[in-house]
């Protein structure tokens, strides 16, 4: 696994969804800024964790499909139901 690939493919796909910018919110009275909520990926010796999801060994189907996908430049096709805009 080149983490320091999947580290570089991270901060450029948290560029292109505007990380740190904030989108507008309305609400009952107008509207605010509100910044949307990040999506932690957690990598560790032998295995990862999706957001607050379940701890997955790299050897998960699931797991090597995510890293590939970031390897590739891509946001991870899992989160694409829930996040299709990125996250």
């Amino acid at each position: 696994i080149d983490f320091d690939l999947i580290l570089e493919n991270i901060k450029d796909l948290n560029s292109l969804v505007g990380e740190g910018v904030s989108e507008i919110e309305r609400t009952a009275r107008g509207a605010r800024l509100r910044r949307p909520e990040p999506l932690p990926l957690t990598l560790y010796q032998n295995g990862l964790v999706v957001g607050s999801g379940a701890f997955r060994p790299y050897q998960h189907p699931a797991s090597q499909q995510c890293l590939q996908d970031i390897m590739d430049g891509y946001f991870p096709s899992e989160l694409q139901p829930r996040y299709p805009d990125g996250v």
